[in-house]
């Protein structure tokens, strides 16, 4: 598609009737250009087009152009300020820019406009993780879990947070709940979840050879 047909097939959906369903979906195609036309449309304003610079923004995370999709959902964010997906998806362009403080506060803003959605408290669970803030870190992947109790990656992160505490014994009943869950798009999450039962399975032994003082 060149870049000129694009403003002639948004003028056609205008004059078809399809031009919300354009301006909604238009970061389903890997096309930016019809997003950016749909943004210099003139008769789109306001919230509506929030979901154009929306899915330009989804589009730019998809390629790894996170300070481009960071700057388009601040766009949509100033239009349409009530939309918790919004804030979930600048906060994961901030946590895959390394921005983890700002991440934070984005799925806080996202829980507190749709707190019965799983994943911003599993996705902040791994920002406050990386923060170092553990404590914080196993409360959020907890809520995570007690929302979706069939997500086997939440289990294991919650359980890699106990661990770093030093937290066996619950670290190694998350890695076990973990393996008796669906692995979910592939095997990874069964296999991180068995090489960690095996380190804490193999220094057991050692734990309970070392003479008391």
């Amino acid at each position: 598609m060149t870049k000129a047909a694009v403003p002639l097939l948004i003028v056609l959906g205008v004059a078809i009737g399809l031009s919300t369903h354009t301006v909604v979906n238009c970061g389903d195609e890997d096309e930016p250009d019809i997003c950016s036309a749909v943004i210099g449309f003139s008769p789109f304003r306001g919230s509506l087009i929030a979901f154009a610079y929306e899915g330009r923004g989804r589009i730019a995370l998809r390629h790894g152009d996170h300070r481009r999709a960071i700057a388009d959902f601040n766009e949509a964010i100033h239009l349409n300020p009530n939309r918790a997906s919004l804030y979930r998806d600048r906060a994961l362009a901030y946590q895959q820019n390394g921005e983890a403080e700002l991440a934070i506060v984005d799925y806080d803003e996202a829980i507190a406009l749709d707190p019965k959605l799983a994943a911003p408290y599993h996705k902040r669970g791994l920002a406050l993780a990386a923060k170092g803030d553990l404590d914080r870190a196993i409360l959020s992947y907890s809520t995570a879990v007690r929302l979706d109790p069939s997500d086997a990656q939440a289990r294991l992160d919650r359980g890699l947070a106990f661990l770093a505490r030093n937290q066996a014994d619950d670290a190694r009943a998350d890695f076990e709940a973990a393996l008796a869950l669906p692995p979910g798009e592939d095997s990874r999450t069964h296999d991180a979840a068995r090489a960690k039962l095996a380190e804490l399975s193999n220094a057991e032994p050692t734990r309970a050879s070392t003479p008391r003082r």
